[in-house]
Order: structure tokens, then sequence, then C-alpha cells
């Protein structure tokens, strides 16, 4: 385990977004069910996405990867006989969208991924996928997650979305390409819904038509991918890590190469730092966010998840009690992020309190550096970092590696932006 030695200091520069991992995967997705050669402009080089590229070669896609373009090679003549294991790693994205495309046609299919994906669920995907014609095997036996074996067909599915929007989200990459029409129905409370409307722009821009309905989506069968290639737009996500870092450690950063044409949860990061108090400027292509006094917030992270630990870093270092909100499936994320918050939020010098609808953190003006050896989520590593620029001390935080799995560059840019104060700007 690598770990990182972090100093106190104020975070100032500019920078540009590093690409989205999100619609990375969802154009990989598209790019091998258009079934010709299909462009990824500006792709997200990380370990989930090397995941889904891989896992789509082993499912007939050839794949080339050079800096700033992926071609996905694919064609209706190419699926292999005999399919070998799909390796997923610790990529939940990876498993539920390609167990979907996997249904669509009549191979059987095997899915492994590291220990700590089989706690991630995946039942009402397959659930569906079994109202659709297809058989599956969930033996969760060591790297084994699951096996699945098509070809689905169209018809009606009810699908509980209160746990996982990544179940929507597979079946509407899936769907359109069978020979019948298709209606999904969604039941229970619908979480990160953000998420789903990300995978509805991707359609929509090459030309696939989903219908919304009451209750979910209706969509047509026998469509086809129009256009050959999809520019991926710069990441909130990533984003959203250096602009907190501005506004904990007194600083400003500008982010750029973020539209909103593409929808974005993490987005919702510049409210939560302005309820913070943080100044926030919008721009056509990002923000620029600087530190100004703090303030208490309140806030429900249902649709933005993937921000609760960041958020508990921002509430730990403010004085006053901040409220989290929502966000119940967090606790099904790679750890279990509600109780992980909570310990990171606790080491910096806050009273947490846990509540039947969050958590209740009592920050401080005076946090405490951190020793952070065993989180192996990316999302609470880097959490923890930015936390670390408003600590009294330097602050060790490991491990270090586990940002490749959504940011490989994570340290690099958090240095330069320390570094650009110490030389000026």
């Amino acid at each position: 385990m690598t770990l990182v030695r972090i100093r106190p200091g104020p975070a100032f520069g500019r920078l540009r977004a590093p690409a989205s991992k999100s619609y990375t995967h969802r154009a990989l997705v598209v790019g091998h069910l258009s079934q010709r050669t299909f462009r990824v402009r500006n792709p997200l080089d990380s370990d989930d996405t090397r995941a889904t590229a891989a896992g789509l070669t082993r499912m007939g896609s050839r794949l080339t990867r050079r800096a700033s373009v992926w071609t996905v090679d694919s064609h209706p003549d190419r699926p292999s006989r005999s399919i070998p294991p799909v390796r997923c790693g610790e990529s939940g994205t990876t498993l539920r969208f390609l167990v979907a495309v996997a249904a669509l046609t009549g191979h059987r299919t095997s899915f492994e991924g590291d220990p700590g994906l089989s706690g991630r669920p995946i039942e009402e995907l397959l659930g569906a996928l079994r109202t659709l014609g297809a058989q599956f095997w969930h033996p969760r036996r060591g790297r084994r997650l699951v096996e699945i074996q098509g070809p689905i067909h169209g018809g009606r599915v009810s699908l509980d979305a209160s746990r996982s929007s990544q179940f929507t989200s597979a079946l509407l990459l899936s769907l359109p390409f069978l020979a019948e029409d298709s209606e999904i129905r969604l039941t229970g409370e619908v979480v990160s819904q953000p998420y789903v409307e990300a995978t509805l722009a991707v359609l929509i821009h090459h030309g696939i038509r989903v219908e919304r309905t009451r209750k979910g989506f209706r969509v047509p069968g026998r469509q086809r991918v129009s256009g050959l290639e999809f520019p991926v737009p710069g990441d909130a996500s990533s984003a959203a890590y250096a602009w907190a870092a501005a506004a904990v450690s007194g600083g400003e950063v500008r982010v750029m190469g973020i539209s909103a044409e593409w929808p974005q949860a993490d987005l919702a990061v510049l409210d939560l730092l302005e309820a913070n108090g943080a100044v926030v400027t919008r721009l056509t292509d990002g923000a620029v966010v600087r530190a100004a006094t703090r303030r208490p917030f309140r806030i429900d992270l249902t649709d933005a998840p993937d921000l609760y630990p960041l958020a508990g870093v921002l509430a730990a270092t403010t004085p006053g009690q901040s409220r989290i909100l929502g966000a119940e499936h967090v606790v099904l994320k790679e750890s279990d992020r509600r109780s992980a918050t909570s310990r990171l939020a606790s080491e910096l010098g806050a009273r947490v309190r846990a509540t039947r609808e969050g958590l209740a953190i009592e920050g401080t003006d005076r946090p405490r550096a951190l020793s952070l050896r065993a989180s192996h989520d990316h999302r609470v590593v880097m959490s923890a970092a930015v936390g670390a620029l408003a600590g009294r001390d330097v602050s060790t935080i490991g491990d270090a590696g586990a940002v490749r799995k959504s940011f490989p560059g994570f340290w690099r840019t958090l240095h330069g932006l320390q570094e650009e104060e110490v030389g000026g700007s």
C-alpha cells in the first residue's frame, strides 16, 4: 500500500477537467453495440474504464487505445463462440452494463471481479433480464460473480430502482437493439437520476429513441446507432475535489472543460459549496470557486451519492452543525460510505451523530491532521486528501493507488494546486 503525505495549505490555480468516467463507460458500450468502427474521443484511461474496454473485447469487439482516441471495432460476424470470463475488477458499472449486453446474445458469459464487487447489488437487474428471457447463475463464490445466457426479447419489465441507477442505464443501453419494443416500469425511490439522464443524453446523441412514460420508459426495438464517434466531456466528479480543495483551504481554483450540455450528478457540488459559503462563478465551460467565510449546510445527496464523503469533509471543517441527508444507497458503494464518512469526519476532529435521515456533523475550525491508512475506496481517499489541506499538521493518506479507479492524475493535480500558490499565479 502506497502512502502520501499532504501538508496543509491553500489550493490555487486553474486546470482542465479530466475526462468523465461515466461517459467513457457509456460511449464504449454504444461503440460495441454500433456494429461498426466507433471512436471514443478524449476517453478517461482508468482502472474502471479499462475493465469495460477489456470486457467488450472478450465479447467480440477489437479495441485500439491511443492517448486521445479509443477505437472500438465491432462487427456482427465477429462474436466468439466461446467467450472467456469477463473480468470486471472493482467496477460495478462494468459488471452491470456488460451483463445486460451479454444477455443480447445466445452465448453463456461469466463475469468475475475483485472481492469487494461481490457485495454490490445486481439482483434487480438480473430479475429484469430473466423476465425478458435470460437465464442466469449467481454463485458469488470467490471471484465468480454471475453467469448469464440470452438471448433476451422485448417486453415489459418492472425494475426496483432504489439501490442503483445503473440497473436502469444497463437496460436503456441494451434494449434498443432487440427486435421487439420494450417497456421499463421503475419502482421504489429512484436514486441517482442524473446518471440515467447521462445515459439518455448519449443515446439521443446517437439517434436512439427512448420515450418517457409516467412510470419509466418505452424503448422501441430495431434501432441502430447513428454517428461514428463520441467526444467524452470533462468530469464534474473529478472537478469536485479541486473546487472543494479551494473552499476548504482558503484558496481559489478554476476548472475548465465541463459543459452544461451533458448531465452530471456531481455538478451539485457547486450548489453545496455555495451553501457552505464559497463564492462560485459559473462559466460556460466550468466554474471558479473562491474560499469565503464558511457556514453550516444541509443537503440531500440522493441524486449525487458520490459526493457523500466530500460533503462530510466540508461539514467537518466548518464550525457549526451540518446535515447530510438521503442517499441511503451509499452503504452499497465500494465501501459503506456513510460509515466511512462518519469515521473521516471524526478523525478531522468533528463530532458526528447518525440520524434516521443521515449524518449530523458538528464541525471545527481547527481540523486535526489525518492518518488514513485503511481505506481502499477512491472517493474516501480523495476526500480525505482535500480535508488534509485544512489540517493543523502534515497528514498521511493511503491507499494512494485507489485513485486509479476514477482519477489517475489526482495526486499530480493536487500537488500542482499547492505549487501554484507557492510559485505565484
